[in-house]
């Protein structure tokens, strides 16, 4: 059989697996990050024209002072239909030519690891890109067009909770046969799966007889990032500001569209279109507290909007193990150190928590299975393991039927194992 690329394009991350002579293994894709088997699904456009992808795409952007274009969770764009794409100092780049740049280079890596050519892959692709039947489409369309740009001729789809489980399944002695109920969790969205499996080599077979039930839900790690900026951070660029209108006494509330823009990581460059600035500006001049709007202007000139969420995703992480996290940033004239307690984060994320709940339940019930007849509760992804959501399986399954391993690497792996089901 030939060989073929296993591609998990991620919101935040992506890696590569391949598949060859019956076996998968996973490619590093990125020499420069800390964890090599990933690559930060960043692009970087330095002035000169010059893409940098990855770690080196951070690493030059800092280095060029945040003088070019910064680009992050480019995936989340794939279904919105108004984002067709952007220009960048002067050339203009589709959603698909943005995805492909970071596919041509995994695809690069993998064919330098393998010494040949491969223009066949198994792309992961959540359960749902949107609740939107319409939208969900288009970003498989746009997906696919992304690959092809890349160089791909044969390209197949595999939902990643799927992936998920069949990595899961290599691990499973031969002859055992379990019903897992699988927690995939990405930047964008949860998506989870109730699958048979079964341990030992199969023959070429089609899968989608075990495959009890799918769903998802577009509430995920990026999510939990916006609603710790919304409550705790979003005040010091102008959040409960008011302003008075223009030849008026009456003060009004910042527009909701520019604060709510803000405090999604990926949606912040939009805030740099010349519309938007120069409403900015305006209400600058007529504000209640100029420093907060002033400091909005700098995060959108400075395009530094990335290097603060990675400091809100820290202490995100650091509740994990610990009941208080600080956010601590700083920029210019601006310092941040804001705490927030492990009870606090719960409080203000209820309502994310609730809608994954209920995707979990409807997963579980559209399957046949009772949560007595789930054997095994296999999650992956960071966003797995925060504790309360922890705290959601082991409430419905018994913590004694969870597992965890391989967090960032399971869909990957699973993508290469999904290779004779299309091949």
């Amino acid at each position: 059989m030939s060989i073929v690329f296993g591609v998990d394009f991620g919101t935040t991350n992506s890696a590569l697996s391949v598949y060859r002579n019956g076996k998968v293994d996973i490619v590093d894709v990125d020499a420069l990050s800390p964890s090599g088997s990933l690559m930060r699904s960043v692009l970087y456009f330095d002035e000169d024209h010059q893409i940098f992808t990855g770690q080196e795409a951070i690493n030059q952007y800092v280095s060029d002072g945040a003088a070019g274009r910064f680009m992050q969770s480019i995936k989340n764009f794939l279904p919105n239909r108004s984002f067709e794409g952007t220009e960048v100092f002067g050339r203009k780049y589709g959603i698909d030519d943005l995805v492909a740049i970071i596919l041509k280079k995994i695809k690069a890596r993998g064919e330098a690891h393998v010494g040949t050519a491969v223009d066949s892959v198994v792309l992961g692709r959540p359960v749902l890109f949107s609740e939107d039947a319409e939208k969900d489409a288009l970003a498989q369309v746009r997906l696919e067009k992304a690959a092809r740009k890349a160089g791909f001729k044969e390209i197949f789809f595999q939902f990643e909770p799927v992936a998920a489980a069949l990595s899961y399944e290599e691990s499973l002695p031969a002859g055992a046969e379990k019903v897992v109920f699988i927690g995939d969790f990405g930047g964008g969205t949860s998506d989870f799966t109730v699958i048979r499996v079964k341990g030992g080599a199969f023959a070429r077979a089609d899968r989608r007889s075990d495959v009890l039930s799918l769903g998802g839900v577009y509430t995920a790690g990026d999510k939990f990032d916006s609603q710790i900026m919304w409550e705790k951070i979003a005040r010091y660029f102008g959040r409960g500001v008011k302003y008075k209108g223009m030849g008026k006494d009456e003060l009004f509330d910042i527009p909701h569209s520019i604060i709510y823009t803000l405090c999604q990581w990926h949606r912040i460059p939009l805030l740099r279109a010349r519309k938007i600035r120069e409403q900015i500006r305006l209400i600058k001049n007529a504000a209640t507290d100029r420093k907060a709007i002033e400091n909005l202007e700098h995060l959108i000139g400075d395009n530094y909007g990335f290097f603060l969420f990675q400091c809100i995703e820290k202490a995100k992480c650091e509740l994990s193990q610990h009941d208080l996290a600080t956010v601590s940033f700083t920029e210019r004239d601006l310092t941040i150190r804001e705490d927030v307690s492990r009870e606090e984060f719960e409080t203000i994320n209820r309502e994310n928590v609730r809608k994954i709940a209920a995707c979990i339940d409807e997963v579980v019930a559209k399957s046949g299975v009772t949560h007595e007849g789930i054997d095994t509760v296999f999650l992956t992804g960071g966003t797995s393991r925060i504790p309360f959501i922890r705290s959601l399986f082991e409430e419905r399954f018994g913590a004694a039927k969870l597992e965890q391993r391989n967090a960032f690497t399971s869909v990957v792996h699973g993508l290469g194992a999904s290779v004779p089901l299309f091949v």
